[in-house]
């Protein structure tokens, strides 16, 4: 219990990136074909129009990989107070909304890149937290 008071910032954030990533993840699976069909609409007019599958593929696996390494890193932290595995999936996840803001930049949705720096900020902020 005590290791849970102690690192309780970081299993919050932690589970926040969970359910951030594995929803995400898990909507992408089971809704492949509607999210490739907004995703083609979307590229349109950008240069990535004719990598938009692979673009998703690419996301989804970092997504759902994001949102394991962060379960994980949970489970290590609140009961071995182990940070390793906690600190990669912040990392990965960081990296995770770093590929959806440049995909919102070059489709000029302003908004929706505006809205990722939400979620990017809590992120970093653990990856500074976790840092050795």
């Amino acid at each position: 219990m005590k290791t849970i008071l102690v690192h309780s910032a970081e299993i919050l954030l932690l589970l926040f990136l969970v359910i951030t990533f594995l929803q995400s993840g898990i909507d992408k699976l089971t809704d492949w074909n509607g999210n490739l069909s907004w995703l083609k609409g979307h590229f349109k007019d950008t240069p990535m129009r004719g990598i938009v599958p692979m673009m998703l593929g690419t996301v989804l696996v970092a997504e759902v990989v994001a949102g394991i390494l962060c379960l994980i890193g949970t489970y290590q932290l609140a009961t071995a107070g182990e940070s390793n595995m906690a600190l990669y999936g912040a990392i990965l996840s960081c990296i995770s909304l770093l590929m959806l803001l440049f995909g919102q930049r070059m489709a000029k949705d302003y908004a929706g890149a505006m809205t990722i720096a939400v979620y990017f900020i809590p992120a970093i902020f653990l990856v500074f937290l976790l840092q050795p």
